[in-house]
């Protein structure tokens, strides 16, 4: 079905080439949802910057469209408003209609992409032979969500885990387990048992200086294919994929074992890139160091800018690294689209490095790179969140603390919900809390980490929206009717109330778009929250059980279940879970 805004825009573009000539066609309405009722339903801003264009007066630029605009059963009233809004009033009939075909339709209105894009999302990165901790949190949750919902839109979304399994480090910690095993196999440690090591290790590497010798010396054999070396290296590797998938699950985050294509993986096609940057003539040396200057960037010097991708000892470097993943990523897996969800403070290595793939000529132009940088969670004091001895959370502790929070606030809400039941709904609403909290924050910045209002079940907060379901579905229980029952009722309002409902709905959609095109979850957080909110004034106003007149009833019904499959789906694309209880 066309979403409402697109029918809009078809009907500007064809009054804007009939007032202004064909040249204005493509010319953007600029049509948003208006923000207080008042102004109509939607608005069209346009007419302002079309004036100077056509040079006439910005009033008599909207009177010239509106007398061209189609409106007869679409537009119910159309209304000049200050210096030149267009204010748009549905008709009854068309908004009826619209929300009826919504209702109607699997996609709730979504339409598939076309064409489709294969889209790599690069995301949650966790280092191996360590915990996962809450500085993964924001990559992982962030970067599903967005192939969640670029996978709902149609495209072909390829998710990439880039872990850290590969480099000096490994030769450090191999040599120090080997020094304190005895006879234990390296493969009987677990995650938090490796944590500890490499901790050790890194303290030893850094006061004895023949151990960092053996340790560099472990690192030569073990980049030199060496079995022994590798075996150990594959065990510690082993474990801590063993972890992650156990993260993942319980975040319901869609990442797999598969999906992880980490450093090591890029090792024998590093040398490669190397060869062709001296081919290209891009290499040059710095200090010993082989750099690249990608073009456009300064130091604090205002002198070219170098990026190493080899150190004067012959190691490579994270940039080598991701230029030959981004080579992989474009050649073999055949993305248009590659997106990497990392923290902020690689910004400017990410620029480089795709600056450096444009100006080599190594990616087709219209190959898109975009990096997602996120801001720092941060502890009630304002400085990064850290545990009260002032240590890194380790994130299972934080699910593990999330759910028990939720489950004594449900124990209180609810005293006679079964105990399996419980702990099952703990779980969705205590982890969905976590990162709703997290997704609902513009990504670019920092926020406070807060138990009472995540948990909070009012205000823009997971258990808000998880509730409204709750409440929508009770009402079908209460009243022992199955939704499908009433799916070909057509939805009528008559309410102020249920046309705000409506209206909300139909733009489910467009929020999807901007999302797909900005990256942005939280503007779907903000959808879902004032979707219910108008459900809740809805629901407060308007009888749907005791209402009379069955069609009246039948359509209200109908309006409810499509704003609980529209929460149910909205929630989804986050890598959150609804209940039917709680």
């Amino acid at each position: 079905m066309p979403d409402t805004l697109s029918i809009l825009g078809d009907r500007f573009r064809r009054a804007l080439s009939a007032a202004f000539g064909p040249r204005q066609a493509d010319t953007d309405p600029m049509l948003t949802p208006a923000t207080n009722p008042r102004f109509g339903d939607y608005q069209a801003n346009l007419a302002m910057r079309l004036a100077k264009n056509v040079r006439m007066n910005p009033r008599e630029v909207a009177r010239k469209i509106i007398d061209q605009l189609e409106t007869d059963d679409v537009l119910e009233k159309v209304e000049i408003a200050g210096p030149g809004f267009i204010n748009l009033h549905l008709s009854a009939t068309f908004l009826n209609d619209q929300i009826t075909a919504m209702a109607g339709d699997r996609r709730l209105g979504v339409p598939s992409a076309d064409p489709p894009q294969t889209v790599v999302v690069d995301y949650s990165s966790p280092n191996v032979a360590k915990e996962m901790h809450v500085g993964h949190l924001r990559s992982t949750i962030l970067g599903d969500a967005i192939a969640r919902l670029l996978a709902f839109q149609g495209h072909h979304v390829i998710r990439q885990n880039h872990v850290g399994d590969w480099g000096t480090q490994f030769g450090m910690l191999i040599e120090h387990m080997l020094d304190a095993a005895g006879d234990r196999d390296l493969g009987d440690y677990s995650v938090r048992d490796l944590d500890e090591q490499y901790r050790a290790a890194k303290k030893k590497f850094d006061s004895d200086p023949s151990f960092a010798d053996r340790a560099r010396r472990r690192v030569v054999t073990l980049q030199g294919g060496d079995e022994h070396s590798l075996e150990l290296w594959r065990k510690l590797v082993a474990e801590s994929f063993r972890h992650f998938s156990d993260v993942y699950r319980r975040l319901n985050v869609l990442l797999q074992e598969s999906d992880v294509r980490g450093e090591s993986c890029y090792n024998d096609q590093l040398a490669a890139v190397i060869d062709d940057l001296q081919k290209a003539g891009a290499i040059r040396k710095s200090r010993g160091a082989q750099v690249v200057y990608p073009q456009g960037f300064k130091d604090r010097e205002g002198q070219p800018q170098a990026m190493i991708v080899r150190k004067s000892d012959g190691g490579y470097l994270y940039a080598t690294t991701d230029l030959a993943a981004a080579r992989y990523r474009v050649r073999e897996l055949g993305a248009q689209r590659i997106i990497y969800v990392t923290d902020a403070r690689q910004a400017q290595h990410f620029a480089m490095v795709f600056q450096v793939l444009r100006q080599l000529g190594w990616v087709a132009e219209d190959v898109q790179f975009e990096h997602l940088p996120f801001g720092a969670i941060l502890g009630p004091d304002r400085t990064p969140f850290k545990t009260r001895e002032g240590n890194t959370v380790k994130l299972v502790d934080l699910l593990d603390e999330a759910v028990k929070r939720a489950e004594t606030i449900i124990e209180e809400k609810d005293p006679g919900l079964p105990a399996d039941e419980r702990r099952h709904v703990a779980e969705a609403v205590g982890l969905g809390a976590l990162k709703y909290a997290d997704l609902s924050n513009d990504r670019i910045k920092d926020y406070v980490f807060d138990w009472n209002r995540m948990l909070c079940f009012e205000g823009n907060t997971s258990p808000y929206l998880q509730n409204a379901y709750v409440r929508i579905r009770s009402i079908f229980r209460k009243g022992n009717i199955d939704p499908a029952a009433i799916r070909d009722a057509p939805i009528v309002t008559h309410e102020d109330p249920e046309r705000r409902l409506a209206l909300r709905l139909l733009r489910f959609p467009h929020v999807v778009d901007q999302v797909a095109r900005s990256l942005e979850p939280h503007r779907l957080c903000t959808f879902l929250y004032e979707l219910a909110s108008a459900y809740h004034k809805f629901y407060e106003t308007c009888p749907v059980l005791r209402e009379g007149d069955d069609a009246v009833k039948n359509s209200r019904l109908r309006l409810g279940d499509l704003t609980a499959r529209t929460l149910e789906q909205g929630l989804g694309l986050l890598g959150i879970q609804v209940v039917e209880r709680m």
